[in-house]
């Protein structure tokens, strides 16, 4: 029996709740059985969610691969550094900060809430003239963004702290705080992909000159929704520096942008099961390797990866992917629960 409308929302939401449901079950269990080291290895593992996730809702539903979105993750990041420090710490490492971020001191939630809004403007701003290139030139487009926002950020010394690090942040972004974040994210993004928006779209990326022909303005959909996309991108920056209690501008270039890419491909670009699927599996094979590294006791005896080789593994698993299942770990698919049966003949 085809599926009924109600059968079919119900089948939609069964995604969401079901990839919320996975992420609590994850968390509970560090929370219960790890230690300190595994709560925070679980808290940076909720903010590549909202990263990745964030991610997904404009390159999984555009099909335009963007190297950009970390510049957005800084944006955010810095916005909520000079919101939420005491004044006294930016006196002190951003002196030429503007009077009213000088004497700002937010609290935590709105400091967050405002630093995805400027990363969704900048995203507006950046997105306009971006957007009206296509294909290989887009993603170009999108990496030239990353590094100007780099170089800004590397530069601004009375303002940004430049190549000096940034401390003093309230490390407020634990576990539980960053998977309420993720939830979110999950249920923006699922929201989105079904709106008329998102299947529009999807449309586009699937043909351009098709659904340009059908009357859909790919332009617009497409500024829609990188502008919500660069929100929760905003918001993992700040959670990101509320985590480590410290900002670099090297936090936010070169590797961060693969990894995540990586967590993307390897899940699944075509689904956001795929997203949170690839942000676990790699998450969890570099806290291994990680440890590795660091060497474990086997037999009396040290046994240590050597330097760099996390890297390099990274890098084996995301090409034996591509060739082995080159629509990632989900198969392009939607994790969700089959309702109703087939009509007898």
């Amino acid at each position: 029996m085809q599926q009924t409308h109600k059968q079919k929302r119900l089948s939609a939401w069964s995604t969401p709740i079901l990839l919320i449901a996975v992420l609590l079950v994850f968390v509970l269990l560090i929370a219960v059985l790890g230690d300190n080291s595994l709560a925070r290895m679980a808290a940076q593992t909720m903010i590549r969610v909202v990263f990745v996730v964030g991610l997904w809702i404009f390159v999984g539903n555009s099909g335009v691969v963007s190297f950009g979105h970390v510049g957005y993750m800084a944006i955010g990041a810095y916005c909520s550094a000079w919101l939420t420090l005491k004044p006294q710490m930016k006196g002190m490492f951003l002196p030429d900060l503007w009077s009213f971020l000088a004497n700002a001191e937010w609290p935590v939630l709105p400091a967050a809430i405002v630093s995805g809004l400027l990363a969704a403007l900048v995203a507006l701003v950046s997105g306009a003239a971006i957007l009206r290139l296509t294909g290989i030139a887009a993603s170009i487009a999108t990496f030239a963004f990353l590094a100007i926002v780099h170089t800004v950020y590397s530069s601004w010394e009375g303002v940004t702290g430049a190549t000096s690090s940034v401390v003093g942040l309230t490390r407020y972004a634990d576990h539980w705080v960053t998977l309420g974040w993720a939830v979110a994210a999950i249920l923006v993004a699922s929201i989105y992909a079904n709106s008329a928006s998102g299947l529009a779209l999807r449309a586009t990326r699937e043909d351009e000159v098709a659904a340009s022909a059908s009357g859909i303005d790919m332009y617009r959909h497409r500024l829609l929704a990188l502008v919500v996309s660069a929100f929760f991108t905003g918001v993992a920056g700040a959670l990101f520096g509320h985590s480590l209690g410290v900002l670099n501008p090297n936090s936010f270039y070169l590797g961060v942008t693969f990894i995540t890419l990586a967590m993307l491909v390897v899940g699944g670009i075509g689904s956001l099961t795929g997203a949170v699927t690839g942000v676990l599996v790699l998450s969890i094979l570099i806290e291994v390797l990680v440890r590795m590294e660091r060497g474990v006791e086997l037999g009396g005896t040290n046994l240590a990866l050597p330097a760099g080789a996390q890297e390099i593994l990274i890098g084996i698993v995301m090409i034996l992917v591509l060739i082995l299942r080159p629509t990632g770990l989900s198969g392009g698919r939607e994790l969700r629960l089959r309702l109703g049966g087939r009509r007898p003949n």
